[in-house]
């Protein structure tokens, strides 16, 4: 487990330091409620590409009774800006990335799909989204979960 926090951490730090096209403010950071409620992030890596991160609490426990979870995602999204004619930008996006929850004595991992659609004013260096997220959870055993959350972020 340590060998994997270590690689999360390695592996945020080089997405951190890479440059992006896409957006006037590169990176983005707020709140995502739902399942996880916590915060969210998002780093920009092309025109149409972003990491998408989230650290919060998973409020569906199925393990145990005692309450919530820490719950950590990345996922790497491609953005459709075209696939709605509007004034206004609400690109549809999709994605793939890794979950863990983490909690009590025991954690799991999943391989998660991400759909979405954000809204980002044209005027405001902002964007609120809803997405939804099946889960194929690989550990502790094999299993099915849906996460699904609205959220806003701040790009700086």
């Amino acid at each position: 487990m340590k060998h994997f926090n270590l690689a999360i951490i390695a592996l945020c730090v080089f997405f951190l330091v890479q440059t992006s096209y896409a957006q006037e403010r590169k990176f983005g950071l707020g709140v995502i409620i739902g399942e996880p409620t916590g915060f969210s992030a998002k780093l920009w890596t092309s025109n149409s590409n972003a990491f998408d991160f989230g650290l919060g609490w998973s409020v569906i426990n199925k393990y145990n009774d005692s309450g919530n979870r820490m719950h950590f995602h990345v996922d790497y999204l491609w953005h459709s800006f075209n696939a709605i004619s509007s004034s206004e930008r609400f690109p549809l996006y999709y994605g793939i990335g890794g979950r863990f929850k983490g909690g009590g004595n025991e954690g799991s991992f999943a391989v998660r799909g991400v759909l979405g659609i954000a809204w980002m004013p044209r005027q405001t260096p902002i964007d609120i989204f809803l997405e939804v997220a099946p889960s194929l959870e690989l550990t502790p055993s094999t299993g099915f979960a849906i996460d699904a959350a609205i959220g806003a972020r701040y790009y700086f």
